[in-house]
């Protein structure tokens, strides 16, 4: 039997090709021997995109960018809470904002990722050399740990350990992880059969060292913006392992939500540098609840949350805006928020007008008004029409555009921009090694459309498409509701319906499933909320065995 090992820190590649390690002296009664592991000479970083609200983000610290208002140079301005101790005190911290102070903290335009977020290795890790300092270093630290610390550890251990040595028998058997991606059922993918990962793939898997970074953004900015650090992230990235005389061409991205649209911008730029693209539940073609909570407020409730996820998403609520007031103030200027509206590939109308009356005794609802009609940017640059995405009105609470440009320039500027980065930025685009996935769970249930919903006041009026469209705005209401007259006669009071399609909670299976033909595979897998999707085990089994098709394609 071999004589027993502790692991020792990884090993810090040098420029003159070389590995350097460290460690103590230990007294000469300790005999457990200190192991490094030397890794492979070929290098395949693999990085991490989050989605929006994922990155940490800090007042800037560079004299060339404007400074925040409210924070002083390299003060937290957005970190997600992690757990519900954090959660709770996060909460009440941002409901005690205003729409003023919400809009001076989220100034996109003086805003920098921070590397300083919370880093939780489990204890485990030290079994795998792994220290925070190493993995801060590769920007893991940019990111919300409760949403991708689990899939960034995993990758890190998983993709790097294939096979052990069996300690009885003295034989090479493959990794616990890599035997439960090859017994996985395909079901679980939501696919009925898969071309399964094979001993001998494997091999060339196990030839290859795959460093994990993370790369965060300033999501409030223009996801093209967004895309340019990417590129100069992986640029970096490839310099660094080159300089060191590794072997290290490409890269593989793993994205989440919006983090998908930035990396796409960025490969279609830079494609050679890109092995393969794996997706995960990425608005493709928008989200109407981007427009639901513009408009109306973060929503508090789900007809397929439980009590405690209910109760949950009110301290969400609080956290990024009750009231149309406090989310208008952030998300009515931020290029990258307006680049999650439904786009003009989304199936079209999803915005809905409709009026209940009672007949019978029962509630009849009845859509009245369809939009958009066309381009729905024409739509969200309305600034007048009652179901307008945004006012002028409660864009400005800190008067920072009383000036010239105002804010109805400044707004329309910025839906601009996503316009013009879904039209020409984007397009269609999609790395040619490109697999993703999304949900469409009834168990999860996302706004596919959107509807304002009003009771009949049954006085006889009749109400038409083109006088419910004429109508004038008189106000809003609670929980996101707006008051209407229409005809100068009749007043009727618009609430937001809830959640009608079948998603992950919030990106709706229409959008999730916008990559179909243009994507080596799409699957369609259930059991996942949004923004937890990379803490499913399916879904990490999923990564690993895509990240082993993607490195066959090398030669």
């Amino acid at each position: 039997m071999a004589d027993p090992t502790r692991p020792l820190p990884n090993l810090v590649p040098q420029p003159d090709g070389s590995w350097t390690g460290r460690t103590v002296l230990t007294p000469t009664s300790f005999t457990t021997r200190g192991l490094f592991t030397l890794p492979p000479s070929k290098v395949v970083p693999v990085i991490v995109v989050p989605g929006i609200m994922g990155s940490n983000l800090r007042a800037a610290t560079s004299p060339a960018m404007r400074a925040n208002e409210v924070l002083d140079p390299g003060e937290p301005a957005w970190r997600a809470p992690n757990g519900t101790f954090e959660g709770l005190n996060t909460s009440r911290k941002w409901k005690k904002y205003d729409a003023g102070t919400r809009q001076l903290l989220l100034d996109g335009r003086t805003l920098e990722t921070d590397n300083r977020g919370d880093i939780h290795l489990p204890l485990e890790a030290r079994n795998y050399g792994m220290t925070e300092a190493e993995v801060r270093q590769r920007s893991w630290g940019e990111v919300h740990w409760d949403s991708y610390g689990n899939l960034l550890y995993g990758l890190h251990v998983g993709l790097n350990h294939t096979f052990e040595m069996d300690q009885l028998d003295n034989v090479r058997v493959i990794c616990r992880h890599w035997k439960d991606v090859m017994e996985c059922d395909p079901a679980k993918w939501g696919v009925r059969g898969i071309d399964k990962v094979s001993e001998e793939e494997l091999e060339k898997h196990a030839g290859y060292y795959y460093p994990v970074y993370a790369c965060g953004y300033n999501w409030l900015e223009s996801c093209a913006d967004s895309a340019r650090r990417l590129r100069q992230r992986i640029e970096r990235i490839i310099a660094f392992w080159t300089e060191r005389k590794r072997e290290c061409r490409q890269v593989i991205l793993v994205t989440h939500s919006m983090g998908g649209l930035v990396a796409r911008a960025c490969a279609k730029e830079i494609p050679d540098l890109i092995l393969g693209v794996i997706h995960g539940a990425m608005p493709a073609l928008g989200a109407p609840v981007c427009y639901r909570r513009i408009a109306c407020g973060t929503e508090k409730w789900s007809p397929s949350n439980g009590k405690v996820d209910n109760v949950k998403a009110e301290h969400i609520a609080e956290i990024l805006g009750e009231m149309p007031k406090d989310t208008m103030a952030v998300m009515a200027t931020a290029p990258g928020a307006l680049q999650l509206l439904p786009n003009h590939l989304y199936p079209q109308p999803w915005l809905h007008v409709s009026l209940v009356s009672r007949i019978n005794n029962k509630d009849v609802p009845r859509d009245v008004v369809h939009l958009p009609v066309g381009n729905p940017y024409d739509m969200y640059r309305d600034f007048d029409a009652w179901y307008r995405l945004a006012d002028p009105d409660l864009a400005d609470p800190a008067g920072k555009y009383k000036g010239s440009p105002g804010i109805r320039e400044i707004m329309w500027k910025a839906i601009g921009s996503a316009e013009e980065f879904h039209r020409q930025t984007l397009g269609t685009y999609y790395h040619p090694n490109t697999y993703a996935f999304y949900g469409a769970d009834p168990g999860h249930m996302s706004f596919g459309a959107v509807r304002w919903v009003a009771r009949d006041p049954g006085t006889g009026a009749v109400f038409t498409e083109s006088n419910l469209r004429g109508a004038v705005g008189n106000g809003y209401g609670p929980s996101g509701g707006r008051r209407v007259q229409v005809e100068g006669r009749t007043n009727l009071h618009f609430v937001p319906a809830r959640q009608d399609v079948a998603g992950d909670g919030t990106v709706p299976h229409q959008s999730g499933a916008g990559p179909r033909g243009k994507v080596g595979q799409l699957f369609d897998v259930r059991g996942f909320d949004h923004q937890g999707a990379f803490n499913a085990d399916a879904i990490l089994l999923l990564t690993h065995h895509l990240i082993v098709k993607l490195v066959q394609k090398l030669p």
